[in-house]
Order: C-alpha cells, then structure tokens, then sequence
C-alpha cells in the first residue's frame, strides 16, 4: 500500500444514504453508524444535526464525531483533508441532505481518490429518488438511464443529443427551471412524448403528474414545489413516423417556434430514428412548400 505509515491500517470510508423525505425509512445499519462515527463529512452539518435529533441519536454516542462540511465549493480541499484522516486510521462516514453520496451530491472526488490509495470503501443504501421516480411513472422500468441535473447552458443541444434515447430518461430539475426545462423537452422530444414529473417523494404532499411534456410543462408553470425529479419514456418508432406529410408537419412546427430549416429537419430526423435525408426529401416534395 503506498506511502502507508508503517502498522497503520487505513480506516474505512462508508458512503450512507439518507431518506429522501420519510424519516422511518432510516435503517438500523445507518442509525449504528451515525452512533458510531468517528468522522463525519456531511453536506450540511446543521441538517445533519436536526436529522439526528429527530432520530434521537447522538452522533459519535458519547464520545462525539467530528462533523465537517463537505458540499460542492469545498469538495476538492475537504477530500484531500478526508483522504490524510482515512490513511492514518480514522473511519469517515460521508453523508448528503438526501440520497446518496456521490450521485448528483459531493462524494465521488473523495471515492475515486480512497480507490487509488486503496482505502477500503463501503455503502450504507438508502432510498433513491431515481427509483422511486421510475417505478412511480408508470412508464417502461425494463432499461433506463439518469441523466441527473440537465445543464443551465447549451440546454437545447444537450436535449437534441437524447432525442434519439430508447431508454427511459430520469432527470433532477429546480423547480424554479422545471417548467422551462420540460418546454425544451416538448420542442426536442415532441409534445406529446409520454412522462411523469414526481415531487417531494415519500414526503407528506408526494404527488405525480403523468402526461405528455407540453402538458406538464403548463402545469409545471404554476404548480411545481418542492425536490422534483423527471422522467421521461425513451424514443420509439411508429408506424407513422415516416409518413412524408407526417414528417414535413414536423419540420413545419420546428420552423414555426423559429428553428432554421436545416435545424428542424436535423432534429425530426433525430426524434424518428431517421436519415436526415428521408426527412429533407418529405419537406421538399410536399405541394406547398
């Protein structure tokens, strides 16, 4: 083990997930370890605090953890401060607000750094809001991806990249760019591509709304509260997808929300599973045109 201080064993670091809202979902194993805790790196150390009140449990038990920050400003330099405990001895328990560490949340920087110091890593499971979301929406569980937080810049492309995915999509979404967000995704997927968008899950006021992406993006306008996590069912090919008037009324709606010509039979020729060529010659051999 390099650089290992001699008849130092490294401690272990164990990566815990939290309830995403019910507090009766913490499992004994996680309860045990917030007892018994040497060093804990979590997201917010108040939240932390009040979680565990609410458990009444004492983290540390009678000897108290060490509790640190450990969140996205300071994830780099706490890692390495994290690492230094690990390699002289000390166990570390890393926790998030909710869920689990390393998944859209501080923890795979330090991860990735114990593997390369051969540091022994163990998980402690929880709750997902991914799989809750996906069994919730009703829409195909057989395969899907998480696409996590989609970005605040080049939006449009990003989407454009999945429009062709065959698998069921599951996104986290502010609910402040939730409504704008699921617009995108009508004028990417289509409107009337099937999803769910799920809200504070396991909380008190839990809700799903099922529906095409235009009709929840209205929705979303005015409704949206709350941890929201999206999902979406995957492309599929119909027997319609490439009837010519079909696909020239596509290209015609693009160029109505103001797409350039090429733009919009580049992204119907993405939706359909198309050459773009089969979707360039339905436009132009349509009367009217």
């Amino acid at each position: 083990m390099a650089d290992q201080p001699n008849d130092v064993r490294p401690g272990t670091l164990t990566l815990a997930g939290l309830p995403i809202g019910h507090r009766d979902d913490t499992t004994p194993r996680l309860r045990a370890a917030l007892e018994n805790a040497e060093i804990i790196a979590a997201e917010d150390t108040r939240r932390l605090r009040q979680f565990a009140a609410r458990l009444g449990v004492r983290p540390g038990g009678e000897t108290g953890a060490r509790i640190v920050s450990y969140y996205d400003a300071n994830e780099r330099d706490r890692a390495e401060e994290l690492l230094t405990d690990l390699r002289g001895g000390r166990d570390v328990l890393v926790v998030t607000d909710a869920g689990m560490p390393g998944v859209s949340d501080p923890g795979y920087r330090l991860v990735t750094a114990c593997v390369a110091a051969d540091v022994p890593i163990t998980v402690i499971p929880g709750p997902s809001a991914v799989t809750t979301a996906l069994v919730l929406s009703g829409l195909p569980t057989d395969r899907f991806c998480f696409e996590g937080f989609p970005p605040r810049k080049g939006l449009a492309t990003y989407l454009a990249d999945l429009a062709d995915e065959r698998r069921t999509m599951v996104f986290f979404e502010s609910p402040h760019r939730v409504a704008a967000t699921l617009a995108a995704m009508a004028r990417a997927f289509g409107p009337d591509r099937p999803a769910a968008l799920c809200r504070e899950l396991t909380k008190t006021y839990e809700e799903v709304r099922r529906g095409g992406l235009a009709e929840l993006a209205e929705w979303a306008a005015e409704h949206a509260r709350g941890e929201i996590t999206l999902v979406v069912r995957g492309a599929q090919r119909t027997a319609g997808a490439r009837a010519p008037e079909d696909l020239a009324a596509a290209v015609a709606a693009y160029e109505e929300e103001g797409s350039p010509r090429k733009q919009a039979i580049q992204q119907v020729a993405r939706e359909r599973g198309l050459p773009k060529r089969e979707v360039y010659d339905a436009v132009h051999r349509t009367p009217g045109d």
